[in-house]
């Protein structure tokens, strides 16, 4: 044939087979790509090629469209147990947890027999009643020795609350693997018991990041913070690099007990790692450094951080209402809103209480009434009792109490505290009496209604109510929660009790008392011996006054720190009236800044003053 200059030549390429088109879809990039070859898998006929549908399904899931791998595999003539297992992996993943066991049981209808993996991913997140029921088929079909099986069902007793049932299965288990341990772990520390998650812990030859977590979580959940920060430091110690989760965990540690050298430890191994600044981290610092006292740096944190969300304010917001800056806390909170940032019910609360802190009755009472006309926000039971004390703190106590009564939704425990604890604090008397009548004849009375009472009753001096309140508790099994105080120093915590004698370095912290004392009795300072809750003579109750918690914790920083340097220490009740006067004079002669942080706020002592300016 001779060719000439206008000939062509036609290639005719052999049309693609079905396993070059599943190579093509395993390995595609991006949906676009996968719409393409979905579409040459139909214009080729091979829709219904067993492979290539299973892979379409897969990649489809893969790329988060879901509706379009279930339209697929609702399109598979006969599908296998391996198209049954993809498709109820991906709903469980998911979290589409019904429709998974659904497509369990539908699988089941179809004599399609499951095979290990099936029973893994129809496990994976699945309620305790649907998987006792599974857990059935699984014994039955004599998968019940099979590890990656028993793993998942230890995972759903664990989680399901069924501590006993997972910690059989566990046992029995001859191979155990990373993520049953893990499972079993979980189910511990999330039901509270934290003895015997650590001791799976200890007996763990191999740890990641989420076992790890698991267990300073635990202990961070459930007020272990001290065991929860030395646990992370053991993390970081055996070169566990620690993840966004573990530093949030750790840094509200810090926050719990105010060990604010850990916190700034934790910042610094987070700038020294290269660990980038997130919202989340940065709004996790925000709330260490003002639980810790240290105001200045949660605002220089808040203010450098990029792309602040409602939550990053709202921490902002609780911090300046912590530290008692009430018009800093509203300023931001104008700001927020301004900048088109909805507040959250948690905003309100934080508003509410710098109001409280700061006795703002009615710019708090016009935030409240705001909530619902102007921010569309239902109130929930936590603003109310934000108001009740804010209204109880400022004396409005018949206001407080008939807000109370006409709440909308039922007042529970705290609110009556609250509203309680304001009476004892204006010593009204017969309001509290009446509300205790009220709480007893509705059944509503509980330890605290008890203690409030007699506290009130002590600082009155009526000790035949006292009396009356005491034997009342004890038919009742109620006890007073004691007082305690912590105080950092060198980066470990120590822990004091009224009259507390443990601590190796006692014998100093008392001639540290004794020296206080006299700088008190030279200034004139006479004790506040009406607020001893015990009807003891007068010297008695001074001597009682002097051993309280907050003041060995000061006294302790005051032998252990550097001259002029802050002491902050946290007290897990109020401060009481003495050990605030007594602080405001011992700031004055030492010329120290005592920060403390008690139930309800922070107290900036210095020179001889008080941030709260004696209200709190």
């Amino acid at each position: 044939m001779i060719s000439t200059p206008f000939s062509t030549t036609i290639s005719h390429q052999p049309p693609p087979s079905p396993e070059t088109l599943a190579l093509q879809i395993t390995t595609c990039k991006n949906i676009k790509q996968l719409l393409q070859i979905h579409a040459a898998v139909i214009r080729h006929g091979f829709h219904n090629h067993p492979l290539v549908s299973f892979k379409l399904q897969r990649s489809y899931f893969s790329f988060n469209r879901l509706d379009q791998s279930f339209a697929l595999f609702n399109l598979t003539h006969n599908p296998n147990v391996f198209f049954y297992t993809s498709i109820i992996h991906a709903h469980a993943v998911d979290n589409l947890h019904l429709r998974a066991i659904e497509l369990y049981i539908r699988m089941i209808s179809q004599d399609v027999g499951p095979n290990e993996f099936t029973f893994s991913a129809v496990l994976k997140g699945c309620r305790l009643k649907y998987g006792k029921l599974i857990h059935t088929h699984v014994i039955k079909l004599g998968f019940d020795l099979n590890m990656h099986v028993t793993t998942a069902l230890v995972d759903v007793y664990s989680r399901g609350g069924d501590l006993v049932s997972a910690r059989q299965l566990f046992d029995k288990t001859s191979e155990r693997s990373l993520v049953s341990f893990t499972s079993m772990i979980t189910g511990y520390a999330k039901h509270g018991d934290l003895v015997n998650a650590r001791a799976l812990f200890d007996a763990m030859t191999e740890r990641d990041s989420v076992c790890w977590n698991v267990m300073i979580g635990g202990y961070a959940k459930y007020g272990k913070p001290t065991e929860a920060l030395a646990l992370f430091r053991e993390m970081t110690r055996v070169k566990m690099i620690p993840d966004e989760v573990t530093l949030v965990v750790a840094l509200s540690a810090c926050g719990q007990i105010g060990a604010l050298e850990s916190g700034r430890w934790i910042h610094s191994y987070m700038q020294n790692n290269g660990i980038r600044m997130n919202v989340h981290l940065g709004t996790a610092l925000i709330d260490m450094y003002s639980k810790c006292g240290s105001l200045e740096d949660a605002l220089l944190i808040f203010n450098n951080l990029m792309n602040k969300d409602v939550i990053a304010y709202n921490s902002m917001i609780t911090a300046y209402a912590m530290h008692g800056f009430a018009h800093e806390a509203l300023k931001l909170f104008n700001n927020m809103c301004r900048m088109h940032t909805k507040p959250t019910g948690i905003s309100f609360i934080g508003i509410l209480n710098a109001c409280a802190h700061s006795g703002l009755v009615s710019i708090g009472k016009g935030i409240f009434l705001s909530m619902k006309v102007k921010h569309k926000t239902e109130p929930t039971i936590e603003h109310y009792g934000c108001m009740v004390n804010l209204l109880g703190r400022a004396g409005y106590l018949e206001q407080a109490y008939e807000l109370v009564k006409n709440m909308k939704v039922n007042p529970d425990s705290v609110i009556w505290g609250t509203l309680l604890d304001s009476c004892t604090l204006h010593r009204n008397v017969g309001l509290a009496e009446e509300i205790v009548k009220f709480l007893v004849d509705h059944n509503l009375a509980n330890s605290g209604t008890y203690i409030l009472l007699s506290n009130l009753y002590a600082t009155i001096s009526d000790w035949a109510g006292v009396a009356r309140m005491r034997t009342m508790m004890k038919d009742h099994g109620v006890h007073k929660e004691p007082g305690c105080t912590s105080i950092e120093v060198h980066n470990k915590m120590h822990e004091f009790v009224a009259g507390d004698k443990k601590h190796p370095s006692s014998k100093k912290i008392y001639m540290m008392l004794e020296e206080v004392n006299g700088w008190l009795k030279d200034r004139g300072y006479n004790p506040q011996t009406d607020i001893v809750l015990h009807d003891f003579g007068k010297n008695e109750r001074a001597r009682s006054l002097e051993v309280h918690s907050e003041k060995l914790a000061i006294a302790y920083g005051l032998i252990s720190t550097k001259a002029g340097s802050t002491i902050k220490i946290v007290k897990n009740l109020r401060v009481c009236l003495d050990c605030h006067e007594v602080t405001k004079l011992i700031s004055k002669i030492t010329r120290r800044r005592i920060v403390v942080r008690d139930r309800n706020r922070f107290h900036l002592f210095e020179d001889g003053s008080c941030s709260c300016g004696d209200y709190w």
